[in-house]
């Protein structure tokens, strides 16, 4: 069965496939499956907006195809969990240099041990016949005070994982995604899927 992921996101893109490609061959992109949708991200939880974004897809589709989206976003201890659901557009939609710098500036006086941040990530799985499998996971980190490495994307640059010494966006594919949020929901949802099949067999 193909897997179309509600998204448009290279880089999202590519890290699903890396972790899913063993259960699904066949993964695309909304454009790859043909799907131009806008679907609005105005829930109050990552929760909310994941299921509304794959559900979309999913209708869009005949719920015909598997469908995967997932919200993530950056919940920031000292400014009381934003940008939170709003991180993709904290100051200008989709724009990652406006949203780190807008960041590092409502950041620029809090101290160093009060920096604590976590990204969190919720994926949705929506199947023909099937129950949603819903799986959250967060990790934590703190907010560095310049940005750092040229991988990964959003906030990566600005995200310091003290235990490594290093920002997201200094770290490989490989090692980011045994350790991030998107990386450890999906790995979730994988061992939902192995759960599946064991029961099934």
């Amino acid at each position: 069965m193909k897997l179309v992921i509600a998204s448009n996101n290279a880089h999202k893109v590519r890290e699903i496939r890396q972790i899913l490609t063993p259960w699904y061959q066949d993964v695309l992109t909304m454009k790859d499956a043909g799907l131009s949708l806008d679907v609005a991200e105005d829930g109050q939880t990552f929760e909310e907006n994941s299921l509304k974004k794959a559900q979309a897809v999913f209708d869009a589709l005949g719920g015909k195809c598997a469908v995967l989206a997932d919200d993530s976003g950056l919940s920031v201890d000292a400014l009381g969990g934003a940008p939170g659901v709003l991180s993709a557009r904290y100051a200008v939609e989709h724009d990652d240099a406006a949203n780190n710098e807008k960041l590092l500036k409502e950041m620029q006086n809090v101290p160093d041990n009060e920096r604590g941040a976590r990204f969190v990530c919720v994926v949705t799985l929506l199947r023909p016949g099937r129950e949603a499998l819903i799986c959250r996971s967060e990790c934590a980190g703190v907010i560095a005070r310049a940005p750092s490495g040229e991988n990964g994307f959003g906030y990566d640059p600005l995200f310091f994982l003290p235990a490594l010494g290093k920002t997201f966006a200094e770290l490989s594919g490989d090692e980011k995604n045994a350790i991030s949020h998107r990386g450890k929901a999906l790995q979730l949802l994988r061992r939902a899927l192995e759960g599946e099949a064991q029961w099934r067999d």
